[in-house]
């Protein structure tokens, strides 16, 4: 039976965390798969760290996506809600919009260092009273480390076009699908050219490019699980490990092992 696509499924919402009560303040959650945040807004920008799993935040009909173990932040005051695929544990570090003046004023995704990735595990492993002194100075630490953290604008446009929307729910649950545009349109019956303008209206880019950042993002996620360059590029479509290195390479500017040597958890 043909899966459904998931914006055609029923989805879980979840509360969203609006009681706040500390300039800096950190909380851990567990959420199921297919699953939402509805969207919200408040006075703290949020840093938000998956350990297991992919989240997608949604802004303005884009899509911030980041696999462990790196970070989406996002500025104080900036609407966005949340969807779950699949089961993901996070933890978010509320910062107050007076402590925000060094951190980015755009959203997008931080490529933190390994300290900020024990920090995080570290906090969630050993919970604390939130006013003790050594949890706050943790917190402080780890604001500080997040300053220095390189922000990158990698980013898969939302579209709520039906058919559209259908096609790239069908691509996230199949990256490897070898479709070409004229197949994909057919099968929405409409024609090529029709569907490449759609991508260029709704998207501001062609599908092909699109692929490439959702293919970008799976590896990132798959990178940080320990599979290997060649499972990888396997998993993906490619035919062999060179054209999946060469790819990620066009977007991330590093080979897939020196994008994983820099930015790996401490814990691996």
């Amino acid at each position: 039976m043909k899966k459904r696509p998931l914006h055609e499924q029923s989805l879980a919402t979840l509360i969203s965390n609006d009681e706040i009560t500390a300039p800096l303040w950190i909380q851990f959650r567990h959420a199921p798969a297919q699953s939402i945040y509805p969207a919200h807004g408040h006075a703290w920008g949020e840093f938000i760290y998956a350990f297991n799993g992919v989240m997608e935040i949604n802004i303005d009909q884009i899509d911030y996506i980041t696999p462990p173990p790196y970070g989406i932040w996002l500025p104080p005051h900036l609407k966005h809600s949340g969807l779950n695929r699949t089961d993901v544990s996070h933890g978010t570090l509320y910062i107050h919009e007076s402590l925000c003046e060094q951190l980015p004023k755009q959203a997008g995704i931080l490529l933190n260092s390994p300290l900020v990735c024990a920090l995080m595990q570290h906090l969630k492993q050993y919970p604390q009273d939130k006013d003790h002194p050594e949890h706050l100075r943790l917190l402080h630490v780890l604001l500080d480390q997040l300053h220095h953290a390189p922000l990158v604008g990698s980013y898969l446009p939302h579209s709520e076009h039906p058919a559209l929307k259908y096609i790239l729910d069908y691509l996230h649950q199949h990256p490897s699908d070898h479709s070409t545009l004229q197949q994909l349109a057919q099968g929405m019956n409409m024609t090529e050219r029709t569907l490449a303008r759609y991508c260029q209206k709704e998207l501001g880019m062609s599908l092909n490019e699109w692929r490439q950042r959702l293919k970008v993002m799976k590896a990132m996620s798959m990178l940080e699980r320990g599979e290997t360059v060649e499972s990888i590029a396997l998993d993906l479509g490619y035919a062999n490990a060179s054209a999946f290195i060469n790819m990620f390479k066009r977007w991330m500017q590093s080979t897939p092992d020196q994008f994983r040597k820099l930015y790996n958890s401490v814990a691996e």
